[in-house]
C-alpha cells in the first residue's frame, strides 16, 4: 500500500515549515487520535488516580500542541476518530505496529482497554492498509515495540507477553531484541526509552532488569542516559524524527543533553495527558509504509 493513498484520505499537512525547527528529515507520517473523551476512570498504571480531577479541554489543547509540533517540522499527521467510553484511545501508539505497509494490531493486557481492539483494525483499513492482522498474544503496539535501524526493541514485564516477540519477528521479518522492564512506573518500553535516530537511543537504566541493561549497553554504548527525574517527567516518552525531538517540557535536563548531542528538543506541556500515564510518544503511532 502506498503512503500517498493514505495521505489522500485523511492527512493534515502544512506547506510551510516553522523556521524554529532544525532542517526536517523526509516527512514522517504520524497517526494520532484526539482526546475528545479524555478522563481517568480506572487505574491500570501507577500514574492513574481516578479520584483526581481531569480536564478534557486542557488535554485537547496539549494534544494539539504535539500535533502542531509535528506539522511545524514538516511532517504529516493522520487523525482518526476516538470512541466514547474508551478514554485511552488518545494513546494511539498502542494501536499496533506498522512497518512496510503491514499492520499487526494490538491485543491489550487489561480489559479496560480491550474495547479498543474492535476499533483499531477499522482505522487501518480505512487508511488503505490491506494487510491488517490481530496479534495472537498480548502486545501493546509501539508502546512496547520500537523499531531502530534493522532491529525492533521489544519490551515486556508489565503489558506485553514475551511470546509476542517471536510473533512480531516473524510477521515483520526483523530481529526483536527483548528488554525486560522492572519498574511499574515505566510499564511500557516507550516510557523508559526513546529512539532518537537509527543508531541512538536515550533511556533510564533503572527501568530495566540488569540483564536488559547489559544488552542496551552493548547495543548502544553511546546512548543518552536520562536521570530518574527526567524519566518521571515523561521525558523519554518522546518522538524524534532524527533531528527534532518532541518531548515533555518538564524534562529539562534531558533536553540539555539532547541539545549537546546535536538534536533539537521541542518541548511541549503534557501535564494533563500524564495523569493517564502518557505523553508525546504515547499519542503517536508512526505509519512506516
Amino acid at each position: 500500500m502506498g503512503i500517498a493513498r493514505t495521505v489522500a484520505i485523511v492527512a493534515v499537512v502544512v506547506t510551510e515549515v516553522n523556521d524554529t525547527y532544525a532542517a526536517p528529515r523526509p516527512a514522517r507520517h504520524y497517526l494520532m487520535c484526539p482526546p475528545l473523551h479524555f478522563d481517568v476512570v480506572y487505574s491500570i498504571n501507577p500514574w492513574m488516580e481516578p479520584g483526581r480531577p481531569t480536564d478534557a479541554d486542557r488535554a485537547l489543547v496539549q494534544w494539539r500542541r504535539i500535533e502542531q509540533a509535528y506539522l511545524g517540522a514538516g511532517h504529516v499527521v493522520v487523525p482518526v476518530d476516538p470512541v466514547e467510553g474508551l478514554p485511552d484511545m488518545v494513546f494511539a501508539a498502542n494501536a499496533g505496529l506498522v512497518i512496510g505497509g503491514r499492520v499487526l494490531c494490538a491485543r491489550f493486557r487489561h480489559p479496560e482497554r480491550a474495547g479498543e481492539e474492535g476499533a483499531h483494525p477499522g482505522w487501518f483499513r480505512q487508511l488503505g492498509f490491506d494487510e491488517v492482522v490481530q496479534a495472537a498474544y498480548a502486545n501493546e503496539g509501539e508502546g512496547d515495540y520500537l523499531p531502530i535501524g534493522s532491529l525492533i526493541l521489544g519490551g515486556s514485564g508489565f503489558r506485553t507477553d514475551p511470546r509476542s516477540h517471536a510473533e512480531i519477528a516473524e510477521f515483520f521479518g526483523r530481529e526483536v531484541v527483548p528488554l525486560e522492564l522492572v519498574d511499574d512506573r515505566f510499564y511500557h518500553l516507550d516510557t523508559a526509552l526513546a529512539v532518537l535516530d537509527d543508531e541512538t537511543v536515550a533511556y533510564w537504566p533503572g527501568a530495566f532488569s540488569p540483564a536488559s541493561h547489559g544488552v542496551l549497553r552493548e547495543l548502544f554504548p553511546d546512548a543518552v542516559l536520562a536521570s530518574e527525574h527526567d524519566a518521571k517527567a515523561f521525558g523519554l516518552n518522546a518522538c524524534s524524527d532524527g533531528v527534532n525531538v518532541v518531548m515533555s517540557a518538564d524534562a529539562t535536563g534531558l533536553a540539555a543533553m539532547l541539545r549537546e548531542r546535536g538534536f533539537t528538543p521541542v518541548p511541549v506541556d503534557t501535564s494533563e495527558l500524564q495523569k493517564s500515564g502518557g505523553s508525546v510518544k504515547c499519542c503517536t503511532l508512526e505509519l512506516r509504509c
